[in-house]
């Protein structure tokens, strides 16, 4: 099979495909308003009403599954916007420069890596308060050492390079080399971290809803539907089954997406290069 359409890929693409196409309809349309409550109905199991059936307030589990994915999707891809747009930069002056400017890098990268991403995510959410945005400032922060050791990484096989060398006695400083060479050849390590730290970054946003950290009502994300549902498990486990498992298959759709495009990109790309480029 031609390695552009690799079967993980294909696969990764469409389930992302049809988590993102229903958060994005979400946006302008749902089976029904998450705010709509029905009492009488609360409870429901799946019908041609209510496809996934309905929570203890008798909203319909789908329409909040889809506005839930769209949240999740939004939180996670912002704090990967802000690791890649803070710590790209970091990395490839890193690399650039070398010397006391690297050593400053590092040992920044260090203390954050230092501390549990979670933990330290809860902690930062605690004191500036619960929300989405806090919640997309916490787990970016922890996004940025991870791609300026991916992009120091990648820069570093480069810089011995002979092209690299070239530009280098043609008078191009290291900013110039860093945008116009270095960036560009790094930039499928960066698209695959991208990728798998989505997929982490959903988990995370999860994770802080569920400790009532993340998102507030009256919005709802997948990690806010199972903090609801988890004192009501043992009489009603389809609530948790729901965005349990939609979280699961969204995050296996991103791995296996940043598999297929690890070898769409660079086919010389390993799983155990990307490591080794990221330490």
């Amino acid at each position: 099979m031609n390695r552009r359409w690799h079967p993980s890929l294909v696969i990764g693409l469409v389930g992302t495909a049809i988590f993102l196409a229903l958060a994005l309809t979400s946006l302008f349309w749902t089976p029904y308003p998450i705010d709509q409550i029905d009492l009488a109905r609360k409870f429901a199991g799946p019908s041609p009403e209510h496809w996934l059936g309905t929570d203890f307030f008798g909203r319909d589990m789908l329409s909040l599954v889809m506005a839930g994915t769209l949240t999740s999707f939004v939180v996670a891809a912002i704090a990967v916007a802000i690791g890649m747009v803070i710590g790209v930069p970091l990395g490839l002056i890193a690399a650039a420069w070398g010397g006391p400017v690297e050593w400053l890098v590092l040992r920044v990268n260090d203390f954050l890596f230092a501390f549990p991403a979670i933990i330290t995510a809860i902690l930062i959410t605690a004191l500036f308060g619960p929300g989405a945005t806090n919640a997309m400032i916490a787990i970016g922060i922890f996004n940025i050492p991870v791609f300026a050791r991916v992009a120091r990484g990648g820069a570093l096989s480069l810089k011995s390079l002979d092209y690299i060398g070239a530009a280098r006695l043609a008078g191009m400083g290291n900013w110039e080399i860093s945008l116009r060479h270095l960036l560009p050849n790094v930039a499928s390590l960066i698209i695959v971290q991208a990728t798998i730290q989505l997929a982490l970054g959903i988990l995370a946003e999860a994770g802080l809803s569920y400790v009532g950290l993340g998102t507030q009502p009256p919005a709802t994300s997948l990690g806010l539907m199972l903090k609801d549902a988890q004192s009501i498990f043992l009489l009603h486990p389809w609530l948790t089954y729901v965005p349990g498992l939609s979280i699961v298959l969204i995050v296996i759709s991103l791995n296996l997406a940043g598999d297929g495009l690890r070898d769409m990109l660079d086919p010389r790309l390993k799983r155990e290069g990307l490591a080794n480029a990221a330490a």
